[in-house]
């Protein structure tokens, strides 16, 4: 069944929209949050799991005392207090990836809370409020095998991995985000994405979203235009790119004022995500505070990190994202324009990794902001997720320096990187892209060019340089690209002048 979508005017001009992001960073901690387990992707399912971990009788849970650290540094980078005292409690609900039938986690004393962080979008600054930020342990991993959607309705039987189960998770609520209108899906991508860099920058989490380290929740809510309240919310699950953030945002808000339009209720539920078609199904209603029946956990002592420690640990920090911004564009030469369309893009972090590798920074934007950015839209996924490292595209812009290849066979040089053909020197030894600067071989391209377009050759000999792009356009295309553009100008202007 397809949901019914307003026109995306209609929304703006009837609605205002509330967000509220909850994002769950994965520590890249060595173990889990309260066991000795490793906490790395992949493995065998259920080889990296304990007593512990499965939530057997008797087994005592231990504090990781890194995934603490962890905790207080992404509080003090998003400006939030640090609790004097906290300590964790017991989220009980069913479900069989959590083996113990409840979640370790943070109630109402999370050990960070009241921040906020700045975003910008299209020239205009969103101060996004950060409620809370608590600690808690992720949950094992369903697989659910036959039927059409991968999901467990239709499917013929599950599979439950719990290597997952007990990795340290750190989840940033923020509070609602009011006031954005037409901007509110770019807002939210803005968010993430910035929330993004600053979890790399920490060095806390590889933060890949891909592999599930990073993951968002989006909560989006609409209010008749003008009265300044909060309609019900929907809560769309483990959404798991930039690309798909927004366009969650910009479906419910369509999704909301179809049922609104027609004197329906929205019901306050969680949503699922689907890539392929871009469009969220319902899930299962949402649950409040109280039907999880939190109670303090009594297998563990409270967390009461010292003020020392917490400015010691506030010492750290690395450079705040904003002002790291301006330092870059300013060190980088780029426009106002080109900044926005970097940071827009997503690719703000690949471009400093490319340029600290050896390219230029003009260089660097043109690979990533274009060409890249152009491949990943048309993939449908972000451009970090494409496969192509800094490392390499500043290899690939070396090659261009060198006159090894032009522009034109770079693009071939990517399309093999995406194919995973080797590096490319590699890739351009293979498929022969290298640029042909031989004379003999040039002069030759060049005598058939003006064989064949002698009225071009006579406006040349006459003094009409500027003709002189036909011909240098001949041998291109004779050559497939593979002339040396300068040298085919110069032996054709050295024939004919």
């Amino acid at each position: 069944m397809t949901d019914t979508l307003v026109p995306w005017d209609d929304v703006l001009a009837a609605y205002d929209p509330a967000l509220g992001l909850e994002v769950h960073v994965e520590l890249n901690t060595h173990t889990k949050m309260f066991c000795g387990c490793p906490a790395v992707f992949g493995g065998e399912p259920n080889t990296q799991v304990c007593p512990t971990c499965l939530g057997l009788p008797g087994a005592m849970p231990v504090v990781n005392g890194k995934a603490v650290e962890s905790a207080i540094r992404i509080g003090l980078a998003l400006n939030c207090e640090i609790a004097e005292w906290c300590r964790f409690a017991r989220k009980n609900y069913f479900y069989p990836d959590m083996p113990k039938n409840f979640q370790t986690s943070q109630y109402d004393e999370p050990i960070c809370f009241e921040g906020w962080i700045d975003v910008e979008v299209e020239g205009e600054t969103f101060r996004v409020e950060i409620e809370r930020a608590h600690m808690e342990e992720d949950t094992g991993k369903s697989l659910h095998v036959g039927g059409a959607t991968g999901r467990i309705h239709g499917a013929d039987y599950s599979l439950v991995d719990y290597n997952r189960a007990g990795i340290p998770l750190i989840e940033i609520v923020t509070k609602p985000i009011m006031g954005a209108g037409a901007k509110a899906p770019a807002v939210a991508r803005a968010y993430v994405s910035q929330l993004r860099d600053l979890i790399l920058a920490l060095g806390v989490s590889e933060a890949r979203m891909d592999q599930g380290n990073l993951r968002a929740d989006v909560n989006l809510s609409l209010a008749p235009k003008g009265t300044g309240g909060l309609g019900t919310r929907t809560e769309t699950k483990n959404v798991n790119s930039f690309r798909s953030v927004e366009r969650a945002v910009r479906y419910e808000m369509q999704r909301h004022a179809a049922v609104l339009d027609a004197g329906g209720a929205i019901f306050q539920e969680t949503r699922h995500w689907h890539e392929d078609t871009g469009v969220t199904t319902a899930g299962r209603a949402k649950s409040d505070a109280d039907d999880y029946r939190y109670f303090p956990e009594p297998d563990l002592v409270p967390v009461a990190p010292s003020r020392e420690w917490v400015e010691e640990l506030r010492g750290t920090l690395p450079e705040n994202p904003v002002e790291r911004r301006a330092r870059l564009q300013s060190d980088w030469g780029y426009t106002d324009l080109e900044m926005r369309d970097v940071v827009a893009s997503g690719v703000l972090v690949p471009i400093e990794e490319t340029v600290a590798a050896g390219a230029s920074p003009q260089a660097a934007r043109k690979w990533w902001s274009s060409e890249l950015a152009r491949r990943a839209n048309d993939a449908g996924v972000d451009v970090v997720d494409l496969g192509v490292s800094p490392a390499q595209v500043a290899a690939v812009q070396a090659l261009v320096d060198a006159g090894t290849v032009n522009d034109k066979l770079a693009r071939q040089v990517f399309d093999g990187l995406i194919a995973g053909e080797g590096t490319p020197e590699e890739i351009v030894a293979a498929r022969g892209l290298a640029v042909v600067s031989d004379d003999g071989a040039l002069g030759a391209a060049v005598d058939a060019a003006i064989a064949a377009n002698p009225d071009v050759a006579d406006k040349i000999r006459d003094g009409k340089v500027a003709a002189a792009g036909a011909l240098i356009g001949a041998v291109m295309k004779e050559m497939r690209g593979q002339a040396d553009a300068a040298r085919v100008r110069e032996l054709v202007l050295e024939k004919l002048t």
